[in-house]
């Protein structure tokens, strides 16, 4: 069900036309070898950024994104999908855009999001911009504007500095009256609202250190054990932990650190969890390339490995697994996730579904601004191209290894 989708200026250029990536070439992915694997993930974050950030940079993003929606959704989705859209986005595609050490087609293509991902952030907080977002009527803002800041807190240098003064205190100003304006619910939001108070502690700006504290507790009593917390007091079998629990977390808390020195164990604990959580996903991937498509909002598809895609990145795995294993599973996740008959719409928009066009599998709350959450998945193009994640051979993961006969050291908790 669509209950708006403008028509898509039809001369906006197709994907990589300039640079000569062909939509074909995404499908036909399983056939690269291993050595193309920083190719490929370029390449499937470029074609899932560039609607988008294309689109905002022009002020035009209401205009031309098409809103998706399954049946029985919520009512507000229009008001708060362009948001969700560009937040999202952001927050994975920050690592990349901030890496200096990037060269020939790849720095093309990384100085034109760069560029338009600022022009996108101003529109956002512009009020004579066509394409002002909302940022206060609803609950949903609150979310988005935590995926935003989380965003500009992961690419300071190209996503911040770079912003003119006055965009950065109409954001500012923004997130002030959202603070204001909405109450977190008593679950994994209350990341939302810290994450908010870290993102102007960070800059400069005054947050709220008690909004923080909170979170943290909560979430430290909210720990189930195994690398794993409750969404709340309850115990949820899905992707929160990936999506938003353990990376908020521990972004609050690198925040707080710098506030006060007390935070230090919580945060290396945290970092323990994520470590061991990171694990599990890894354990996850099934030898052909699948995962459990279990809880809810997994149409957010390759957003379920953002702590796996964050440890790498913050060159954190256990020891148990290699930088070629976990590139090989991830590389193998993804071509399985984008090469999906109609995972993307004939302009390249991303459509309702896990494995392609399922509108069915998605929740109320969900909308097409809501599955850019995908881009947490490619927080690794944060390291350079001669980084060991993506120099290192292939290898085959542990689930590949395991049905292939090898006998491997067994699996154990954190304890």
């Amino acid at each position: 069900m669509t209950f708006k989708r403008r028509d898509f200026i039809k001369t906006v250029p197709a994907l990589g036309a300039v640079f000569g990536i062909s939509n074909q070439a995404f499908s036909n992915t399983s056939s690269l070898p291993a050595e193309n694997d920083r190719k490929i993930w370029i390449d499937l974050l470029y074609k899932i950024s560039r609607p988008v950030l294309d689109a905002m940079s022009q002020g035009k993003l209401k205009s031309l994104m098409p809103v998706e929606v399954p049946e029985g959704a919520y009512g507000d989705r229009e008001t708060v999908t362009y948001l969700e859209a560009i937040g999202r986005l952001l927050a994975g595609l920050a690592p990349w855009l901030e890496l200096e050490e990037v060269g020939g087609e790849e720095a093309v293509l990384q100085k034109e999001l760069r560029e338009k991902a600022l022009l996108s952030i101003k529109h956002a907080v512009d009020p004579n911009s066509p394409d002002y977002i909302n940022w206060t009527k609803g609950a949903q803002p609150l979310v988005d504007g935590a995926f935003l800041v989380h965003g500009i807190m992961r690419a300071p240098k190209q996503l911040w500095e770079p912003l003119e003064p006055e965009t950065k205190a109409r954001l500012i100003k923004e997130l002030h009256a959202q603070k204001l304006a909405i109450k977190p619910f008593y679950n994994n939001w209350i990341l939302f609202g810290a994450m908010i108070d870290a993102f102007l502690f960070s800059v400069g700006d005054q947050g709220d250190l008690m909004r923080m504290d909170f979170a943290i507790k909560k979430h430290m009593e909210w720990y189930l054990g195994d690398g794993w917390y409750g969404d709340g007091s309850e115990f949820h079998l899905d992707y929160y932990n990936s999506y938003v629990i353990q990376p908020m977390l521990i972004q609050v808390l690198e925040i707080a650190v710098t506030k006060q020195k007390a935070y230090e164990a919580d945060l290396e604990k945290a970092k323990i969890r994520m470590k061991r959580f990171g694990r599990q996903l890894e354990l996850m991937i099934s030898p052909e390339g699948t995962y459990p498509a279990i809880g809810r909002s997994i149409c957010y598809r390759s957003g379920a490995f953002q702590p796996l895609a964050e440890i790498v990145l913050k060159e954190d795995l256990p020891s148990e697994i290699s930088n070629g294993q976990v590139r090989s599973a991830l590389t193998a996740v993804y071509k399985r996730l984008f090469s999906a008959k109609d995972t993307f719409d004939t302009n390249n928009w991303l459509q309702l579904g896990l494995a392609g066009h399922q509108p069915d599998l998605a929740e109320p709350y969900i909308s097409t601004g809501s599955l850019y959450l995908c881009s947490l998945g490619f927080l690794p193009l944060g390291l350079p191209a001669n980084h060991p994640f993506w120099t290192d051979p292939a290898e085959d993961w542990t689930n590949k290894k395991i049905w292939n006969g090898e006998n491997l050291k067994r699996d154990e908790a954190l304890k």
